[in-house]
């Protein structure tokens, strides 16, 4: 197979690089298949034409005339040595060949790989410098610098009338950045966008776009002028060789490689870019901040990056916005790389107080996010039900500023509806910091202290090099003054020595040799005009000579010290904070990150728990059960498995944490809206599928807890009637196998666990009534894996029942009961101990009819039963009052058979200790009370609609 010609030309590689790369390594893989010979006779026109043959080399080689070659591949490895593997010879007219042949012979050995690879490098060079990335000391690119440049060599200041931005962008294109007019254009645009930089460059004046993403009107009906921020932070002392001056793309005029920035531009406006292999994208700060921070360096260059932020605390994007904790902000001053989340600025506004109807309103968005993507996209997740609760969505954005109204329907949860939308839209979003500048030619990742170190350094050499410049200037012109006051000193000599000359030059001659002057000093002499020889002239020479060499001597003094060149720095800085300070538009939000979880899209709202016997659990509404007479049979709390049984029943919140206590001491923990939620006839989910339960273990105890605090503690009570108190922070964090709450003896099981302070009372009652009421400060606090204190003495035959705390709140009520008590021993006043007996009997007594006593005790009788019947559960009541000063609380009673029957406490009977007690749910055949739970239910109202019916917290 042969090859008629090969033609790489600089241009092809500089415009399609991977196209090349590709082609050569193809080239590469298939060079034992290739041969190239030269076609004189298709080709012998175009090989007369060229008068050079060049090749990609990072060597220039020297210009020499050479004849057509033409070039093969090597075959043979005798032919090829060490150096042939993928080289290239050039071989002329005659066949000739080789390194040391006579005849004018011209070869030169390369590799195409390697000359891919450096012209590849070479054009990713050009663009990472020519293009995408900026200058870390004034914080430009190319294209900005010379839109920059233009507009003040147009005249076009802050001051002057508004030109139109196709007379700059074609001042741009001729002059110094021949790339396409939309590119120019589109900088520039940008350049003068309030919603794209934090202090924008340029001043628009028409349609420059808009936040929504719509594009800016045509460069010839549009107009601009710079900012007065520009002039003063980027083109202030450009004339006094601050900078460097380079050719332009045609060597036609100058342009400055870099403008004299006073404040880190790069840190203030930002930038973003995409180069070959690297990109860059740093956020705007506020002025004020950025510079106090570079005040800060400079007094102390040992600065730590944490001393830094108490002045420049974050980002400040245009558009305001709320910045999610500072992890982020932290790592990317420290690292360059670092991911700030940013949320939209939102307020809740009532909009029917009666129906309790809400709307939910954006004030500010993320930093480059389209609003109009944005509420395109909540209108799409309304439609398609994934946003729930919303109703209308509205924009009443106008000049005052943004405003989009999201109205919720009723009942909805504003908290909620606006989680979803953080986690759903672009109304939180992330900006990846990825702070890359060029320094010293080179593209390089820099933390925060870093890029202002590089500014600083940059700063001083434009100060240097201002303040030489200046007294350069100086000292030229005293020296001109120094010489025309000479002169006017001796005038009447320079007037007889000028008439004597018979020329210019002879008149310059004579007076640099009468007067020892320069030739400098003798021009200025005789340029000057007769006004100016009077004595009044001659003093303003003078004065102005003193001010010269004031002027040179504070020049050289600041020269001579880097302290005052620092110190001019911040003074200048100041100068723009002063004039051109804004209040920062960001707000800080001290949170460890902003990442959503589950709990906070899930509404807060109350909900039953039901668990079997069997370890079968469910969630349900509230308002599933409605509340029922005394005496009656009750509703089915639903299906259940053979020989299965309820053994709790209790109300918490979804963002509760629920402990579960097993029988064998083990503690489980799961939030609760994870339970999922049945309907009342359902069976329930497994607990095996939400803990990693053991064989055989039984969950017997179930807690509700929505908060560690540090002063509340679990009591736990096991079968055998041993009671422990563990620190309720002990349970904050459970890893999924769960932990030990409780170290028991062969043949015990925990039974009961309860949330309480020192300051509550423990009541505990056994199976055939006994109760003992201790306080829980007599209780010590244990360790997790503890086996606690003896609890009741218990008589042959019988066990615990029941265990229930009495708060705090109930404690100075209860002193005063047990107060009048011992004055009037018949008092029924409140709060009672409700008793719950296993066939479906209860009654109320005082608290009062008991007396404290410590732990390890028989205790008093609360329930005179018969041989068949047994106590089921024990409860403190009086919690909650109604207008009628009765209790205003509710029972949950759970039979055996699933039965569920909910009734008010106000209807059970207050009687003696030895009483029997009234009916509270009959029972079927042979079935027992498997369970009951007390709600404190002040709100609720039996004739009240069921959906808004408020159950509050389960205390039992």
């Amino acid at each position: 197979m042969k090859l008629h010609t090969l033609n790489l030309q600089t241009s092809f590689v500089q415009s399609n690089p991977m196209a090349f790369s590709t082609g050569i390594r193809l080239l590469r893989c298939y060079h034992h298949h290739f041969t190239f010979t030269a076609m004189p006779s298709r080709f012998s026109g175009l090989r007369k034409a060229s008068s050079e043959l060049r090749f990609l080399s990072s060597v220039t080689p020297p210009r020499k005339q050479v004849r057509p070659v033409s070039a093969r591949r090597k075959v043979t490895e005798e032919e090829v040595g060490d150096e042939g593997n993928g080289s290239v010879i050039l071989r002329d007219r005659d066949g000739n060949e080789g390194g040391g042949g006579g005849g004018g012979e011209r070869i030169v050995h390369t590799e195409l790989h390697k000359e891919a690879t450096e012209a590849y490098m070479s054009y990713a060079m050009s663009v990472l410098l020519g293009r995408a990335l900026p200058d870390v000391r004034d914080g430009l690119k190319p294209v900005h610098r010379r839109i920059l440049y233009a507009m003040h060599e147009l005249g076009i200041s802050s001051k002057k009338p508004y030109k139109k931005c196709a007379r700059v962008v074609g001042e741009v294109l001729g002059k110094f950045h021949p790339h396409g007019d939309n590119a120019v254009y589109d900088s520039l645009v940008r350049m003068a966008q309030d919603f794209s930089l934090r202090s924008p460059l340029i001043r628009g004046h028409g349609n420059f776009g808009s936040i929504d993403a719509d594009p800016p009107a045509a460069m010839r009906y549009t107009e601009c002028r710079l900012e007065a921020l520009t002039e003063a932070m980027l083109l202030a002392d450009l004339d006094q060789n601050t900078v460097d001056f380079v050719p332009n793309f045609d060597n036609s005029q100058k342009e400055p490689s870099l403008l004299p920035a006073r404040i880190p531009n790069l840190l203030l406006n930002g930038a973003s870019g995409i180069a070959v292999g690297m990109a860059t994208n740093i956020p705007p700060h506020n002025l004020g901040e950025l510079v106090d921070a570079l005040s800060a360096l400079i007094h102390n260059p040992e600065a730590t990056l944490q001393e830094l932020l108490e002045y420049m605390p974050g980002p400040d994007f245009p558009t305001g916005g709320i910045i999610m904790g500072n992890i982020g902000i932290l790592e990317a001053y420290r690292t360059g790389r670092g991911r700030v989340v940013i949320r939209g600025k939102t307020d809740i506004e009532l909009l029917d107080a009666k129906t309790k109807r809400s709307a939910i309103i954006i004030q500010e968005i993320p930093y480059q996010t389209n609003k109009a993507s944005l509420v395109e996209k909540i209108a799409d997740l309304v439609e398609n039900k994934t946003l729930e609760g919303v109703s209308d969505i509205r924009d009443e954005s106008d000049r005052s500023g943004m405003r989009v109204v999201i109205e919720l329907k009723r009942g909805s949860d504003p908290a909620i509806v606006l989680n979803n939308l953080y986690r759903l839209t672009a109304l939180q979003s992330s900006f990846s910091c990825n702070m890359v500048g060029i320094l010293n030619g080179q593209p390089k990742l820099m933390g925060l202290k870093e890029l202002l170190q590089a500014f600083l350094d940059f700063r001083c050499s434009v100060v240097e090099r201002r303040a030489k410049y200046k007294l350069s200037q100086a000292q030229e012109r005293n020296h001109i003054v120094e010489g025309i006051i000479i002169g006017l000193d001796n005038l009447d000599e320079v007037i007889n020595t000028i008439r004597k000359a018979s020329s210019h030059a002879l008149a310059t001659a004579n007076l640099r040799k009468e007067f020892e002057l320069t030739e400098k000093q003798a021009e200025a002499i005789l340029d000057i005009s007769l006004r100016r020889l009077t004595a009044l002239e001659r003093n303003k020479f003078v004065d102005e000579g003193k001010s010269l060499r004031a002027q040179i001597s504070k020049l050289e003094e600041l020269l001579s010290s880097k302290k005052q060149i620092l110190q001019l720095i911040e003074e200048e800085a100041l100068e723009i904070k002063d004039k051109y300070f804004t209040p920062r538009r960001s707000q800080l939000e001290d949170t460890d990150s902003g990442d959503l979880e589950d709990v906070d899209v899930i509404p807060n709202e109350e909900m039953l728990l039901a668990i079997s016997e069997k370890g079968y659990v469910k969630r349900m509404k509230p308002d599933t059960f409605n509340l029922q007479n005394r005496g009656t049979i009750g509703k089915s709390v639903g299906k259940l498995r053979v020989n299965d049984a309820m053994s709790d029943f209790l109300v918490c919140r979804a963002h509760d944490k629920v402990l579960y206590f097993s029988d064998k001491g083990t503690v489980y923990s799961s939030p609760a809206y994870k339970i999922p939620e049945c309907s009342r006839t359902a069976a329930g989910t497994p607990l095996i599928q939400i803990l990693s339960l053991s064989d055989g273990e039984r969950i017997t105890s179930i807690i509700p807890v929505s908060e560690f605090a540090g002063d509340q503690y679990l009591v736990m009570l096991t079968v055998n009637g041993y009671i422990k108190k563990v620190s309720l922070n002990y349970f904050a964090s459970i890893r999924s196998t769960g932990i030990i709450a409780i170290q028991l003896v062969p043949g015990d099981e925990l039974k009961w666990a309860k949330c309480c302070s020192n300051n509550d009372f423990v009541a505990m009652a056994s199976l055939n009534g006994m109760v003992i009421l201790t306080p829980c400060a007599n209780i010590r606090a244990l360790g997790r894996n503890t086996r606690g204190s003896v609890a009741m003495r218990l008589k042959d035959g019988d066990k615990v029942a029941s265990m229930d705390i009495i708060p705090d709140a109930l404690q100075k009520e209860l002193d005063m009961t047990l107060a009048v008590h011992q004055r009037n021993r018949r008092s029924m006043n409140g709060p009672w101990l409700l008793f719950v007996s296993e066939s479906g009997y209860g009654k109320r007594v005082p608290v009062s009819r008991f007396r404290t006593s410590p732990l390890n005790r028989v205790g008093l009788i609360g329930y005179k039963f018969s041989s068949e019947d047994h106590l089921a559960a024990v409860f403190v009541v009086g919690f909650s009052f109604g207008e009628d000063g009765e209790s205003d609380e509710q029972v949950v009673l759970v039979s055996q058979s699933g039965t569920v029957n909910r009734i008010k406490v106000r209807d059970i009977s207050i009687q003696s200790r030895y009483a029997r007690g009234v009916i509270l749910m009959r029972l079927e055949h042979a079935g027992k009370i498997q369970s009951a739970s007390l709600i404190s239910a002040a709100d609720v109202d039996s004739d009240s609609d069921p959906e808004v019916e408020d159950a509050a917290a389960v205390e039992a």
